[in-house]
């Protein structure tokens, strides 16, 4: 029955011990990363644009033609170097080498300003006016061709090399769907290219070479039902086409909703994948992603008004993480669920380093540890509010016929205080003590009774013998 009993025992501590153990399994943490979907182009991507975060990608460094997609990089080279009220004359190169694709029917010697010119590059996919601008920022095509090389260097681009302004096909002229990701990024950043991208209309006057005025349609059908309205998409913000009969559909597409900037990058689709897709995939990162605050949320690291505590530490923090931060998280992942790492920056910029955060294995953001303007003023002892009564005073003093100053410290001690210091110090020394003398006494008990005890023992040994010899006879 006993054994039967302890049989039973340790059956139930083995299984409360494999209970335990359940609730510490390690779970795959790219099992919470949500699901995505089956899309037609060879190669797309998702990108949230305020974080850089990555939400779909699919052959995203794969080489591709970018057709008319390649005018988004035209167009924030032009923003970045030229006025919007420059006037552009259109050269015969512009008209002549660019025959055969999509324009606005441009005439040799034609002017406008650099606003209406770009309105015909980004609208109406205009491919003389992509030539036009790059002649007039660039100086020739050529040069500005080597501006939009260096640039997309400067954004990171790893799989990029332009060879001309407006995407016609060129073996030379490719990219990549990350690439034209990064490019768009640095564009929406743009007020004048966002403005630009998202209008719908747009009405050149009348110039030098044409007396009526050249009405414009934005050719991207999820902001504009420029030929369907089955393809119009709630809260897209801007985006560009393109195709060629090699390079198929491209398209970019910007889009907000909930907080969040995403584009959405589609190359080497057949029609209308590239309009049905763009739509399935921005309703994937919707549906599934939100935006989360940093500082709202971030308990590992302390804040400033955390460190601004005690009678030292009155004064404002020297650094400070950014407010308007943000990572982009699975909506059922939570914040204390990521991963971070404090990166340093380079020294003489406001930004000193980086929280970089990752969940799932996947970057989601970070934010900036910015320099404050804080000045650090001498402590004046004793000016601590309710506690320290510590007067500095300066007397002059003449010594040797000559003027020299001395500073006195005057302190004013706080009686209160050091009384509850020295209470608190007597009760631990009497505590101390008390407890001393509790463990050698304890000792001292267990002594004496170890030593009854034997003697007892003795007692009942001695006397055993005796009642055996008595019962013999």
């Amino acid at each position: 029955m006993k054994y039967k009993n302890k049989q039973t025992l340790l059956s139930l501590l083995l299984g409360i011990c494999c209970l335990l153990q359940l609730g510490n399994l390690h779970v795959c943490a790219s099992e919470y990363w949500p699901e995505s979907p089956e899309v037609e182009p060879k190669s797309a991507i998702v990108m949230e644009l305020s974080t850089g975060t990555i939400l779909y990608e699919k052959n995203i460094t794969d080489q591709h033609y970018p057709a008319s997609i390649t005018k988004i990089m035209t167009t924030l080279l032009a923003l970045e170097n030229a006025d919007l009220n420059e006037v552009i004359t259109f050269s015969d190169r512009a008209i002549d080498e660019t025959r055969g694709g999509s324009g606005i029917a441009r005439d040799y010697g034609e002017q406008m300003t650099m606003e209406q010119t770009l309105y015909g590059v980004m609208l109406a996919s205009g491919n003389e006016c992509a030539f036009a601008v790059a002649e007039h920022v660039g100086g020739t095509m050529e040069k500005f061709v080597e501006m939009m090389n260096e640039k997309a260097a400067e954004l990171g681009c790893v799989n990029t090399h332009f060879s001309n302004p407006h995407g016609l096909q060129d073996e030379n002229h490719y990219t990549c769907a990350y690439d034209m990701a990064l490019i768009a990024q640095a564009a929406y950043a743009n007020e004048t290219f966002r403005i630009i991208t998202g209008t719908a209309r747009y009405t050149i006057p009348p110039t030098n070479k044409h007396e009526e005025q050249t009405d414009l349609q934005n050719h991207n059908e999820m902001l504009y039902p420029f030929r369907y309205n089955k393809y119009v998409y709630e809260g897209c913000t801007g985006g560009k086409t393109g195709y060629t009969t090699t390079a198929n559909s491209t398209l970019v597409t910007f889009a907000e909703r909930d907080g969040m900037t995403l584009v959405c990058v589609v190359m080497d689709s057949q029609a209308p994948a590239h309009w049905t897709d763009s739509r399935l995939l921005f309703d994937y990162a919707f549906d599934n992603f939100q935006m989360v605050n940093i500082v709202e949320n971030e308990s590992r690291y302390p804040s400033s008004e955390n460190l601004k505590k005690g009678v030292l530490n009155n004064q404002e923090a020297f650094v400070n993480i950014s407010e308007t931060a943000a990572i982009v998280l699975p909506k059922t992942a939570e914040f204390a669920d990521t991963k971070s790492e404090i990166t340093v920056a380079d020294a003489g910029s406001d930004v000193v380093g980086s929280i970089v955060y990752t969940y799932a294995g996947h970057p989601v953001g970070k934010a900036d540890i910015k320099r404050t303007d804080t000045v650090v003023n001498e402590f004046q002892f004793g000016q601590a509010p309710d506690t320290a009564q510590t007067e500095i005073g300066e007397e002059e003093q003449q010594t040797d016929g000559t003027a020299e100053e001395a500073k006195k410290i005057h302190i004013v001690i706080d009686w209160k205080v050091i009384l509850i210091v020295i209470g608190v110090l007597a009760v631990v020394i009497i505590l101390g003590i008390c407890l001393k003398k509790f463990i050698d006494n304890y000792y001292i008990i267990k002594h004496n009774r170890e030593v009854r005890k034997r003697r007892k023992q003795q007692i009942k040994t001695m006397r055993s013998p005796r009642r055996r010899h008595r019962r013999r006879w």
